[in-house]
């Protein structure tokens, strides 16, 4: 493992691309009310790159009456307008995919290859899906059900939506709340992470110079305990969409309850990775390399326990190992970079806290170290693999995210889709096998809202993305997302006079 060099092209100029604020209301750039800063820290250096005003509860009130002014001319613009909207909307995006990707690589960490060839590319697939989709948002046929009564069903957009998004995926987590909102005619208020907001203004103004109206999107970049309560009881938002931790989630739905709002909830993840012994064990490794590093293990569907089938589990921790130690740390803008720092400090030492308190109980094979030198400055950790740990401990049963990944032997195929389901977790897994029997069998009984064969981490605009039990409910991307954003009405009426008569007669007789 090593630094791949200090080659750092142009960091992207946050300070003066937002020098009007950090809050997007009705079509503009704004300055929070709150009275308070917040700064967005490069991890890579420590550095401040951008200060802002924070949101108080004045901007979300602002924000969400925008939404709420706009809502009856974006609900009532056709499909077809709304869907040339979106299409003019992925054409900005590509126009400015570099600034994007810098973007975001500066707030996150991220290496900027996986930025411009995974983050940015998604993002405008996905916009491009919903812009097609904006034009296939169905009821159901009109039929007679009853006498003379025609019946059919209407979906129809729901109203203002407040959002939540997290800082792991800032602009594909705001791509995932906006789109399928807008496309089915609502409006909406976003609240991205106080420490990454860069992409989801970037986002909203990109959508204003497309043409899509003032106040269909406003984003407030606030403090979760203001600006974000704020929003999720604030009685003019109709739906509030959350992605984050469990608890947090809790948090969310308890106050969304209060005004009886529809929720959606992307939550926690402890995603198992379960080879069989009967595994390619080589394409295994990468998968599990890949699947756990990704975003320096920062993705709720990151491959976090690893299940091995006892004849392949030595062979797997070694050649895990030894690939890991491979990986090249180093600086997310210099070009080999293949593993960028943490999102901040604070999440280092909490994964550093974890590996540690582990070794009381297990083996750390690889890692359990943030790298010195050129590297000091930044929330950087080692690759980390550790092997042995007990199926109850703490390393095992909670959520990291960090680049850590836990490898654990099995015996027989019931023991190790038991131990994959043994957490309070079900947003994803993937299951390792050729044999297409143990295969399916995975696919059915891991339970998880995603369950990959011989892969893991790949998504598509076209699938759905969302969890079972602990890691919540409702889906992103895909038509199923889209659907959510709509209620369903019934509409039914009278085809003859005469039936109104006679059902006057039946409940109330002859007057």
């Amino acid at each position: 493992m090593h630094n791949p060099g200090s080659v750092t092209p142009e960091r992207f100029p946050a300070q003066e691309y937002f020098a009007d604020g950090a809050q997007f209301i009705a079509g503009r750039l704004t300055k929070g009310t709150s009275g308070h800063t917040h700064a967005v820290v490069d991890p890579a250096t420590g550095e401040d790159v951008y200060t802002y005003e924070l949101a108080g509860t004045d901007d979300v009130d602002a924000a969400v009456a925008a939404a709420h002014a706009a809502f009856p001319g974006w609900s009532g613009a056709t499909p077809g307008e709304r869907s040339d909207a979106l299409h003019r909307f992925a054409a900005v995006l590509a126009e400015r995919a570099d600034d994007f990707a810098r973007a975001e690589s500066l707030q996150c960490g991220k290496p900027l290859k996986l930025t411009r060839e995974f983050d940015i590319p998604g993002t405008i697939d996905n916009t491009a899906f919903f812009a097609g989709a904006a034009r296939h948002l169905q009821g159901q046929s009109a039929g007679e059900y009853s006498g003379d009564h025609t019946s059919y069903v209407r979906r129809e957009p729901i109203g203002v939506v407040g959002s939540i998004a997290p800082w792991n995926y800032p602009l594909q987590m705001a791509a995932w709340k906006i789109l399928p909102a807008i496309a089915a005619g609502n409006t909406i208020v976003l609240k991205p992470a106080e420490l990454t907001p860069l992409t989801s203004l970037m986002f909203a103004q990109a959508a204003t110079e497309a043409g899509i109206p003032d106040g269909v999107i406003n984003i407030i970049t606030g403090a979760g305990k203001v600006a974000g309560e704020h929003l999720v009881g604030h009685p003019d938002v109709a739906m509030t969409s959350f992605t984050g931790s469990t608890a947090v989630g809790k948090r969310v739905a308890e106050i969304a309850t209060a005004t009886v709002k529809r929720i959606h909830l992307e939550l926690g993840g402890k995603a198992p990775f379960v080879v069989f012994d009967d595994a390619d064990l080589e394409a295994a490794v990468n998968g599990a390399v890949a699947g756990s590093l990704i975003n320096t293990g920062q993705d709720c569907t990151a491959a976090t326990r690893a299940y091995v089938q006892r004849p392949l589990y030595e062979a797997f921790v070694e050649k895990t190992a030894a690939l890991m130690e491979s990986v090249r740390v180093g600086d997310p803008f210099a070009p080999g970079t293949d593993l960028g720092p943490l999102i901040s400090h604070v999440q280092r030492d909490r994964v550093a806290a974890f590996v540690d308190r582990a070794r009381g109980y297990a083996r750390v094979v690889t890692g359990g170290e943030a790298p010195q030198g050129d590297l000091k400055n930044g929330a950087y950790y080692r690759p980390t693999l550790v092997a042995d740990a007990a199926q109850d401990s703490e390393i095992v049963q909670s959520e990291l995210f960090g680049p850590v990944l836990v490898v654990l032997p099995f015996d027989t195929d019931d023991e190790g889709i038991a131990l994959a389901n043994d957490t309070p977790y079900g947003l994803a897994a993937s299951a390792w096998s050729r044999d297409v029997y143990r295969a399916n069998r995975a696919t059915r009984e891991i339970k998880a809202g995603c369950v990959w064969i011989n892969d893991h981490i790949p998504i598509i605009s076209e699938m759905p993305h969302g969890g079972y039990k602990a890691s919540g409910f409702g889906k992103d991307m895909s038509a199923y997302s889209f659907e959510e954003y709509t209620q369903i009405k019934h509409v039914m009426f009278d085809n003859t006079a005469v039936a109104r008569k006679d059902w006057h007669r039946t409940i109330f007789g002859d007057r």
